[in-house]
This record gives C-alpha cells, structure tokens and sequence, in this order.
C-alpha cells in the first residue's frame, strides 16, 4: 500500500516546490469545497488527486443531463446528489482521501461551523450569495478563501481572507443584473479552467508557495483574454450588506418579501410583507428591515434604496436564480 501512494503522488512530490514534506502537508489538510458543479467539478477531481488528507463537499443539488458538459465527475451518476457523486469520484480515484458529504444549502447558520473545520475553503457555488456568505465567514474565522466565478467566456478567480481582505473589500457591490448559466450559457472549458486554477490556488496555500495566490485575482475574458491584479492592500469597506438565515428573524423586525406569490407562494416568513423591489416601503422608526429575495440581488437594490433613510439593514437568499 505504501508503494502504491508512493507512486500516486511521486510526479509531484519531485517538485523542489512539493517534496516529502509539502506532500505530508497535503495529506494533513481539510477543505471545505461549497459547490459540486461546474467549478467544483475540476477543484475536487485535482485535490483529490493531490492528495488533499480531508475534502467536506457542500451541496444540496443533484446530478442533471445539462450538467455533464462542464461537470464531468458526475458522468454515469445522473440523479445521484452531486456531493455524494463527487465522493464516489474521489473514492475510486484515490481511497485514502477522507469525504465528508453534506447534502444541504450553504446558509448564514451553517457556514460558520463549516469554515471552522478547514484549513482553506473553496467556493464553487456561483452563487454571490454564497460568496458573501463564505467570505464573511472565513474573515471572521481567519481562513482563506479561493472564490471563483464563471458565465458565458469568462470569469475569475481570487484568494481572499487568511490574512488578505475579504471579496467584499474587491467586489463591495452587486452586479446591475443576474445572470445564470441557465440564462447566459457557458462553455465547459471556462468553467474547466478557474475551476483547475481554484484547486491550484489550494494546493499553493497550503503548501506556501511564494508569491502567495491570497490578495491575487486572476481574471478570465472572451477570446482567452488572461488578466488581474493583486488587491493586498485593498480595504474592508465599511458598509455592505449581510446576509441572514430566515431563522434568525426577530420578533419586531420589518420583514420584506421581495418575491411574487407566484414565486413563492409561502412568505419567508408569516409576518413577511411582499413588495417591489423598486420601491420599498420605508420601515418603522427603530425596527429592523430584513429583506428576502431568491439570490439576494433584488434585496440588496432594494436595500441601497432604503439606506439612506433607513441604514438597519440585513438580507435573506432564499436560494435559487432569481
């Protein structure tokens, strides 16, 4: 058995960079991947074949036929949860790897304990929601984060927090609108490629490569236009909305559904007012405003509207596209 892990990790731990002991690192590491997909697909396959001791996979969703085209470790598993397929990926490409599947949404309840446990954390959800969520979570716990994005032809990829600033001190606002795969498209291969770079940024954290990838953003253009900067003396911006789990709604808070009852049929909550994001009502002197949509787009427009008046401000994501 030893010779055969010898052999597995042998064209590596020839790097000057790697060597026995940056392997035994490897070994003795935990990460946390959030998101299974297209980004997470090729993240997971070459940690797990670097050799990472210890992989927690995050995801609520299953395996679809429109993925497989920029989700590979799910072929022949179609209909299987993507963290447990991506676990039996793992399982036949290297049986030492430790799997942890966590079939469930990222949410603001459950990522602390969830970044707690790693040494680095991957997002791969494409959500930025989640983003913003993971990167609040890992600020606070002292753990880097390598956050990546992808639509269409393009996208980035980024280490932030574990000593670097945080995403939200180099994207502090949302964008204008919200597109998905589903809507835009994309081409495996973008998705193919910030996903490989996330998992090389991992194994440079962990291995402390120089310069580090954290406070290093790489960008992805159309016609395979590379670019980026690094951001390490970016500052924490000093506003920003957050994000909430529904749980953690008071009593007296002034809770806005952002979401038509065809949307949602049920209310985030039963004392939820629905209204239009475009115009919000102002709430109650004192009380505050909680503010839900599916992404957290429309709540974090509807927020920058109400702050002037009304700056007491936290936001929900529901989950989804929208």
């Amino acid at each position: 058995m030893r010779q055969t892990e010898d052999a597995r990790h042998a064209r590596q731990v020839v790097l000057p960079e790697v060597g026995p002991g940056g392997q035994a690192r490897l070994s003795r590491a935990r990460v946390l991947v959030v998101g299974a997909g297209g980004l997470g697909s090729p993240a997971i396959m070459y940690l797990a074949g670097a050799g990472i001791g210890s992989l927690t996979l995050v995801d609520p969703d299953v395996a679809e036929v429109s993925n497989l085209h920029r989700q590979p470790i799910h072929a022949g598993r179609v209909g299987l949860s993507k963290a447990a397929s991506a676990a039996a990926f793992v399982a036949a490409l290297d049986p030492s790897v430790t799997v942890s599947v966590r079939e469930e949404v990222l949410t603001p309840a459950n990522a602390g304990a969830l970044v707690g446990g790693a040494d680095v954390v991957l997002d791969c959800a494409d959500s930025f929601a989640a983003s913003y969520i993971l990167s609040d979570a890992c600020l606070a716990a002292g753990v880097p984060l390598v956050s990546a994005s992808a639509l269409a032809l393009e996208g980035y990829c980024g280490g932030f927090c574990g000593g670097a600033p945080s995403l939200r001190a180099v994207f502090p606002d949302l964008p204008a609108r919200a597109a998905t795969c589903a809507t835009a498209g994309v081409l495996g291969p973008v998705v193919g490629m910030l996903g490989a770079m996330q998992a090389q940024m991992v194994l440079a954290v962990l291995l402390q490569l120089e310069p580090s990838p954290l406070g290093q953003l790489v960008t992805l253009g159309p016609g395979l236009r590379w670019g980026g900067f690094r951001f390490d003396n970016a500052v924490e911006p000093a506003t920003g909305w957050r994000f909430i789990d529904a749980t953690d709604i008071h009593p007296g808070d002034f809770v806005l559904d952002l979401r038509g009852p065809d949307e949602a049929p049920l209310p985030v909550h039963p004392d939820a007012l629905r209204a239009d994001p475009t115009c919000p009502p102002l709430p109650p002197p004192g009380a505050r405003a909680v503010l839900a949509c599916r992404s957290g787009l429309r709540a974090w427009r509807a927020a920058d509207l109400l702050a002037p008046d009304h700056p007491n401000i936290v936001l929900i994501a529901t989950g989804g596209d929208r």
